[in-house]
């Protein structure tokens, strides 16, 4: 079956998930990031490779991180920005989503960049889009996250070099996170020796053992010997009725403290794709701690979007 991601060539034309994307295509989309990473550093922040194309930013849901940091990487490729408040835009009047697709397409619109509610949005636009217009998916529903997915492993690349030998832990509410799904779909690809995933059974969706997961509902046994720990974020604007006791009672299980850090191994990095709830998921003592790469994960954020609309715009050779 044709992956809708890929070009008759095999190339990436969209991003839209981890889910189904070759090894080399992922390993191509961390070594382009690499090589903008520096940029950072540097005075002059900027690279030609999307000059004269137009970047919209298309945020049907509400989101500050990932729509700068997509902003900021669009930028320093040296494409015209465009962020559309939806809320005051025509979709609040009733306009369908391919006709305000249309239209902005009619405005010259070389990349769409989408975060919607509802999963399958961005899947839907890149099937009515034309061939020279390209979608990356920002967040769709519970569906995928695939950018965060690619940070989270340009991150676990950066500070443990080889996925072979890895066990990564994947803490909390799994059930509502798209971010999971992403990271659990590249890990596999990329060849990681076990995923774990731990949360009440109230947030562990179905499914996860048949993906490769082990399930555990207890922190201390599912942290045992871990080099990475991913925290998620509780999503209690997609719950629907009362999942949890209080996030007291999560904090006390599930939070992680430096006491139950203890038990993975001395060198494991603790990841948050955020916003982080201090005191509900982490406790701030390891949010702020030696272990934790939580801001780091921004910093890389920027590159690997760099990476992914360079890729499909056919900029990066």
């Amino acid at each position: 079956m044709h992956n809708p991601q890929l070009n008759r060539h095999g190339e990436l034309t969209h991003l839209l998930s981890t889910e189904g994307l070759p090894k080399d295509i992922l390993t191509h989309i961390l070594d382009t990031a690499q090589t903008f990473v520096p940029l950072a550093e540097r005075e002059v922040k900027k690279v030609p490779l999307l000059r004269g194309k137009s970047v919209f930013n298309l945020f049907f849901e509400n989101s500050t991180r990932t729509r700068t940091t997509f902003e900021i990487a669009a930028k320093r490729l040296s494409a015209d920005v465009f962020n559309l408040n939806i809320n005051a835009s025509s979709t609040s009047k009733g306009e369908s989503l391919l006709d305000t697709i249309s239209n902005l397409t009619a405005m010259q619109a070389d990349i769409f960049v989408v975060r919607h509610e509802a999963s399958g949005a961005p899947y839907l636009i890149a099937q009515h889009v034309e061939p020279h217009i390209h979608v990356v998916n920002a967040g769709d529903g519970r569906h995928a996250h695939p950018t965060q997915g690619l940070l989270d492993m340009y991150t676990i690349r950066h500070f443990k070099k080889d996925f072979s030998n890895l066990t990564v832990a994947i803490v909390g509410d799994i059930l509502h996170s798209r971010v999971a799904r992403s990271d659990i779909h590249a890990l596999t690809t990329l060849g990681a020796a076990e995923i774990r995933a731990i949360a009440p059974l109230t947030l562990l969706p179905g499914g996860l053992e048949q993906m490769g997961v082990r399930v555990f509902t207890n922190m201390e046994q599912g942290l045992k010997d871990v080099d990475v720990i991913i925290m998620l974020r509780l999503q209690n604007e997609r719950m629907k009725g009362a999942l949890l006791p209080s996030s007291q009672e999560y904090f006390k299980h599930y939070g992680l403290t430096r006491e139950k850090l203890a038990y993975a191994k001395p060198d494991a990095i603790v990841m948050h794709p955020g916003p982080m709830n201090r005191g509900v998921e982490i406790d701030s003592a390891v949010a702020d701690g030696d272990q934790a790469v939580i801001l780091n994960q921004v910093n890389f954020g920027i590159a690997v979007r760099m990476a992914v609309m360079s890729i499909v715009a056919g900029a990066s050779q």
